[in-house]
C-alpha cells in the first residue's frame, strides 16, 4: 500500500517533456509566461508561432492585417497593463519598425515581446537582414535561444526582463531554430497579476518635450543591461581547452559545439546590448578568439571597438548559414568532404498545377503585358514559361511602383503595365498604395489575384476571408466595395478562369486615363475542399504536337517521346485551362 502510494506520487511529480519545434516552443513559453493578447501577420518561419498560440485558450490570439498593426495590437495590450507579444519576420520588422521605435521610448506596462524570425539563406525572403542592427537602432534589448528548451526559456523570461527595465524585448530566432525539433520540459502557466493603469502622459505621449528625458531613460537602461548580463543566466562562460575560444549564440553556437567540442564558448543569449565585462574576461583567459555569428558583424564589430583581438569575418562569410563544416574548414583547415546529395529530379519553383494564378498569367503573357509586382505564391509569374513579373520589392510595392514609373514616363509608357498583388498582401500595405494612386489622379490597372487565403505562408485567413485566426466566422471586408469607395469607377470581378473576360479586361483597362481595378477571383486549389470528381486525359491520336497546352507550365502536362502531350491525371485539378489552349479537341474530361 505505501510502495504504491509512493510510486503514485513520483508519477504525479515527473516532468513533463515533449518534442517541439522551436516555433512551438515559443508560444509554450508565452503561454506559461501568462501572456493574454499575441498578434501576428503571416510570414515565414514565424507563423507556426501564432498557430501555436491559437492552441491555448488564455490567450486571444488574432492574424492582424499588417505587422505595423500587429505592433501597435501588442503595444496598447501591454499599456493596459497584461503581458503581451507580436510575431513577425524579419522583413515584417521594418514594417513594424515606426511604432517599435518608439515604444522603446516609452516603456512598457504589462511585458512586451516582439519575436522576430531572421531567415539566413534566405530560403523564402527577399533579403538577409539581422534583426540585431535594429535593435541596436531602436535601442531594444535581443535574446537568442539556441534550441527548443532555451526558446521557451527565454520567451517565459524576456516578460521578466521587459517588465523589469520598463523595456520592449525582441526575441530573435531563425529558420534553422523555428522549424528545428528538441526536447522541451513543460510547465504550469504563471498567472501574472494585470498591472493596474494609471495615467501618464510624460511616459506614453510620444511628443517632443516628452520624449527627450524619455530618451536619457533609455540610455540609462540599456547600460544597466550590459551591466547587468554579465551575471545573467542567459550569458555563459564554458571554459575547457583555452587555446581556442568562440563567443557565439543562436544556431551558430550549435555547430562550434559540434565542431570544436574540447573549444572554450562564451555563449551569448542576450546578444544586445552586449555583456562588455563578461566579453573582456573571457578574451583574456583564450589565446585565439573566434566571433562565429551568422550574417552581420554585430559582435565582432564592438568587440574589437574596445581594443580586444578576435578574428570573425575575415575567415567567415557574411551571406547566408553557417554550419559546423565551415568551422572545420576555417578554422581547423581540415579537409572537409561534403556529402553529395542523392539524385533527384530538378524541382524549380513553379505554381501548383490548377492555380488560379496561371490562368492570369497565361492571358497576360499572351498580351505580352508587364507586371509590377508583389510578394507572394504569385511572385512565381516571374520564372519561365510565363515571365509576366518584372519587379518585386516588398509587400504592398507593386502599386506604389506602377504609380512611381507613370509619375515618371508618363501614361504611355505603362500602357502594357499592370501592378499584381494578392488579396491577402493588398489588405497588408495595398490599401494605402491604392488610395494614393486615386489621391494623386495616377492612371494605371491593378490586378488582385483574391485567392481567398494567404497562400504562400501555409492558407492562413485573413481581413476578407470571413474567419478569424480562432476559426470565428465575421463579417469579410468587400475588397470590391473598398475599391470603389476610393472613388474608382472601373471595379472588374472576373472569374480567374475566364480567360476571354481576362484578355478583353486587360485590353479595356489598361487603355484607360485613370485608375482602374481588375479582381480575379478563384480561390487557391490546396483550400478547395470538395473532392476531385473529374480529370483530364491527352488523346494521342488528335494531338498535333503544336506545345499551346504547355504555353502556361501546369507541371501536370509533359511530352511524350513521340512529342504528343501527356497529362498526369492524379496531378490534375481539371481547372481547364489546357482545354481552352487546345484548338484540336486533343484533352478529355473523364470521371475518378
Amino acid at each position: 500500500m505505501s510502495n504504491r502510494s509512493n510510486s503514485s506520487n513520483q508519477s504525479n511529480h515527473r516532468e513533463e517533456r515533449k518534442i517541439m519545434l522551436g516555433n512551438e516552443a515559443i508560444a509554450r513559453g508565452a503561454w506559461e509566461a501568462g501572456v493574454k493578447v499575441s498578434a501576428a501577420y503571416p510570414g515565414t518561419p514565424s507563423t507556426e508561432i501564432s498557430e501555436n498560440i491559437v492552441k491555448y485558450e488564455e490567450i486571444y490570439a488574432e492574424w492582424s492585417p499588417n505587422e505595423k498593426v500587429a505592433m501597435e495590437v501588442a503595444i496598447g495590450a501591454s499599456i493596459s497593463g497584461v503581458r503581451a507579444m507580436a510575431s513577425m519576420k524579419h522583413v515584417g520588422v521594418n514594417v513594424a519598425a515606426d511604432p517599435l521605435y518608439t515604444i522603446s521610448y516609452a516603456g512598457v506596462g504589462g511585458g512586451l515581446v516582439l519575436v522576430a524570425a531572421d531567415d539566413p539563406g534566405l530560403y523564402s525572403s527577399q533579403n538577409e537582414q539581422d534583426t540585431r542592427c535594429v535593435a541596436r537602432a531602436a535601442l531594444v534589448p535581443v535574446l537568442e535561444p539556441s534550441d527548443s528548451q532555451e526558446a521557451k526559456d527565454f520567451m517565459k523570461y524576456a516578460f521578466t526582463l521587459s517588465e523589469q527595465y520598463d523595456t520592449p524585448v525582441i526575441l530573435r530566432t531563425t529558420t534553422r531554430l523555428s522549424h528545428s525539433q528538441g526536447p522541451v520540459t513543460l510547465e504550469e502557466r504563471q498567472e501574472k497579476q494585470d498591472v493596474s493603469y494609471e495615467k501618464n502622459i510624460a511616459k506614453y505621449v510620444m511628443m517632443p518635450g516628452n520624449a527627450k528625458p524619455r530618451h536619457v531613460y533609455v540610455e540609462q537602461r540599456m547600460k544597466a543591461l550590459e551591466e547587468d548580463g554579465c551575471s545573467m543566466f542567459l550569458n555563459r562562460m564554458e571554459l575547457r581547452d583555452k587555446k581556442i575560444g568562440f563567443i557565439a549564440s543562436g544556431i551558430a553556437y550549435q555547430y562550434v559545439r559540434e565542431a570544436c567540442p574540447k573549444a572554450s564558448v562564451l555563449k551569448l543569449g542576450m546578444v544586445h546590448p552586449l555583456p562588455k565585462k563578461l566579453i573582456e574576461e573571457f578574451a583574456s583567459q583564450v589565446e585565439t578568439l573566434y566571433i562565429f555569428e551568422e550574417l552581420e558583424p554585430v559582435f565582432e564589430e564592438q568587440i574589437k571597438s574596445w581594443g580586444i583581438s578576435c578574428i570573425g569575418k575575415e575567415i567567415f562569410t557574411r551571406q547566408g548559414e553557417y554550419s559546423a563544416n565551415l568551422i572545420r574548414r576555417a578554422v581547423l583547415k581540415e579537409e572537409v568532404q561534403e556529402k553529395v546529395p542523392a539524385a533527384v529530379p530538378a524541382r524549380p519553383p513553379i505554381l501548383c498545377p490548377g492555380c488560379p494564378h496561371r490562368s492570369v498569367y497565361s492571358v497576360m503573357n499572351k498580351l505580352k503585358l508587364h507586371g509590377a509586382g508583389d510578394i507572394g505564391c504569385y511572385t512565381l509569374g516571374a520564372v519561365p514559361p510565363l515571365g509576366v513579373i518584372d519587379t518585386t520589392i516588398c509587400m504592398g510595392a507593386s502599386i506604389s511602383t506602377l504609380h512611381g514609373m507613370e509619375k515618371a514616363r508618363g501614361k504611355d509608357y505603362i500602357n502594357d503595365w499592370v501592378a499584381v498583388i494578392g488579396d491577402s498582401t493588398f489588405l497588408h500595405t495595398g490599401v494605402n498604395s491604392l488610395m494614393n494612386m486615386v489621391y494623386n489622379q495616377g492612371t494605371g490597372t491593378v490586378l488582385i489575384l483574391d485567392n481567398s487565403t494567404t497562400g504562400m505562408t501555409g492558407h492562413q485567413e485573413h481581413a476578407a476571408t470571413g474567419k478569424t485566426l480562432k476559426g470565428e466566422i465575421v463579417p469579410a471586408i468587400d475588397i470590391p466595395g473598398l475599391c470603389r469607395a476610393m472613388g474608382i469607377r472601373h471595379v472588374l470581378e472576373i472569374d480567374a478562369f475566364d480567360t476571354e473576360a481576362l484578355e478583353k479586361a486587360f485590353r479595356e483597362e489598361t487603355a484607360r486615363d485613370e485608375v482602374s481595378v481588375i479582381i480575379a477571383q478563384s480561390p487557391c486549389v490546396l483550400i478547395v475542399k470538395e473532392k476531385k470528381k473529374t480529370t483530364r486525359r491527352a488523346l494521342r491520336d488528335k494531338c498535333k504536337k503544336c506545345g499551346m497546352c504547355l504555353k502556361p507550365g501546369c507541371p501536370a502536362l509533359t511530352r511524350n517521346e513521340d512529342g504528343t502531350i501527356a497529362i498526369d491525371e492524379t496531378m490534375c485539378t481539371d481547372c481547364g485551362l489546357c482545354v481552352k489552349l487546345c484548338k484540336f479537341d486533343a484533352i478529355q474530361q473523364i470521371d475518378l
